[in-house]
């Protein structure tokens, strides 16, 4: 992997991090098509970088870290789940998972199958909790549930804690907007444990590489986030379904390699 793949690989980190395709599945599936070997460092480059792209939260959200200690003390709630399974399961993730193609591509044909059938069904209603800070404990806990089917790559960590917030009856901006600031502990530990077992291992040149498609994540990761907020007002996540089957049929028939 080079500077000019890291680039590239950021862009795609950036677009897709808080879009329902799965931000894992498509740098996975990028680095295929740029014949980019799934080494240990590709591996922590993919856990890493998305965390640049989270940062972007920070800047837009900082209030609900700083000044909202109700909605921060849900945020805390739902990542428990994710965090316990995600420490427990590091090493089969990393090995066993993240890499996988044939998970990933028939997580994001299956992902794209139920998130049309969601949406044809879904209604919202009219007392659907609108305020992150008055979600109920117990619901909080449900979302980080949720977001821990995220560990098979192709799912999409936002999918998955979007439509479990709609189903327990969250208003479909709520959910979203939780679901963005969830992600930063949520990745920052992931990051964090990453570092903490491989980072000793990164060679000066792979620092260069990671540090370059982290910062790109973390821009492209800013214009990404403005998108949805003002997608979901107007639009449901069907295209999105369908978007994911067809990348899925792409690569089952071997269109792309």
């Amino acid at each position: 992997m080079d500077i000019v793949h890291s680039i590239i690989i950021g862009i795609v980190e950036g677009v897709t991090e808080f879009l329902p395709i799965s931000s894992t599945a498509h740098m996975v599936l990028a680095s295929r098509i740029m014949n980019i070997a799934q080494t240990d460092f590709v591996k922590s480059f993919e856990i890493i970088i998305q965390f640049g792209a989270i940062l972007s939260v920070l800047v837009l959200y900082w209030k609900r870290f700083l000044l909202d200690i109700e909605s921060l003390k849900r945020i805390i709630a739902a990542f428990v789940p994710t965090a316990i399974l995600g420490f427990i399961l590091y090493k089969f993730i990393k090995e066993y998972l993240i890499s996988n193609q044939t998970v990933i591509i028939w997580s994001l044909f299956l992902g794209g199958i139920l998130l049309i059938i969601f949406e044809l069904f879904h209604k919202e209603s009219e007392t659907a909790v609108d305020d992150i800070s008055k979600i109920p404990y117990s619901k909080c806990l449900i979302i980080g549930l949720f977001q821990s089917l995220a560990i098979f790559p192709g799912v999409s960590r936002s999918a998955a804690t979007i439509i479990g917030g709609l189903l327990i009856n969250l208003k479909r901006q709520t959910i979203v907007e939780f679901s963005f600031i969830l992600a930063v502990p949520t990745m920052l530990a992931a990051s964090a444990l990453d570092l903490l077992k491989t980072g000793n291992s990164f060679s000066i040149d792979q620092m260069d590489v990671l540090a370059v498609g982290f910062v790109v994540s973390f821009v492209v990761a800013l214009l990404s986030i403005e998108f949805l907020l003002k997608y979901i007002k107007k639009h449901s996540f069907i295209p999105f379904g369908v978007y994911r089957i067809i990348i899925a049929l792409i690569f089952m028939a071997g269109i792309i390699r």
